[in-house]
């Protein structure tokens, strides 16, 4: 039984940052998936797939992986670099990219 522990990145459909300051621990697929010949539905008999463990702080949920023996691995956070524009610059006079329509 394997997991792995990481913080989860903002979705692209909203600006904020709503739910990215928790960890997850999610455990890795032991069973592989099947598709079912009649209707074509994706399933699994691993129900461990369906678990996700939310945690305040990384090291809560490494102490839970170590305190149930399960082996987990770290992945850490990539936090994006946001560059500060302003909309007015487009219409700057010293650009250095002439303006067209």
């Amino acid at each position: 039984m394997s997991a792995k522990i990481y913080r989860p990145a903002k979705t692209a459909m909203q600006s904020g940052k709503a739910k990215t300051n928790q960890w997850v621990l999610e455990f890795d697929a032991e069973v592989p998936r099947k598709i079912d010949p009649i209707m074509g539905y994706t399933s699994s008999s691993d129900m461990k797939q369906q678990v996700k463990l939310l945690f305040e702080t990384q090291e809560q949920a490494e102490a839970y992986a170590k305190r149930k023996g399960i082996d987990y691995r770290v992945i850490q956070p990539q936090e994006a670099t946001r560059k500060v524009v302003s909309y007015t610059d487009n219409f700057k006079f010293s650009r250095t990219q002439p303006w067209t329509h």
